[in-house]
């Protein structure tokens, strides 16, 4: 074992697993102006995701973490299952000082700190609710509504 790491020392191979284990460091650490270096060179790449339990979250979130933005569309997941998967996408972004957007019902865009969203839109989809004069009671919790 002594002589593999010797052996390693005088080829070089363990400064590699040293560099290797700094990359996730190199992350938060990457300028704004690097990162648009980079990016402009390899192209931007945006990922269409539709998952369909909480466990495709972390899928999500290892592509936010290799810099690549994420349309996710909650339609095939419950509402609790979204709200959790919204959760674990808030805490990632904040993590990696990314951006979380709602587009519309139950469509979000998340996306790292190397890209700036920018501009504003209207969400023409909510209409007021009118309360009837009847005796039906209404849910004011409706987890639609959110998604």
């Amino acid at each position: 074992m002594g002589i593999e790491k010797l052996k390693n020392f005088i080829t070089g191979e363990a400064e590699e697993e040293v560099k290797e284990k700094d990359g996730d460091d190199r992350f938060y650490t990457t300028s704004k102006e690097e990162v648009a270096q980079q990016t402009s060179l390899s192209g931007n790449k945006v990922m269409l995701l539709e998952p369909r339990a909480y466990s495709e979250s972390q899928q999500i979130a290892d592509y936010l973490k290799n810099r690549t933005q994420v349309i996710v569309n909650m339609k095939r997941v419950t509402p609790d299952q979204a709200k959790r998967i919204i959760d674990f996408l808030s805490g990632t972004i904040y993590a990696i000082g990314g951006h979380l957007e709602k587009l519309g019902g139950g469509i979000f865009l998340a996306t790292p700190n190397n890209i700036a969203i920018e501009g504003t839109y209207s969400d023409d989809t909510k209409t007021e609710k009118v309360r009837s004069t009847s005796k039906k009671t209404e849910d004011n919790d409706n987890d639609d509504d959110f998604f």
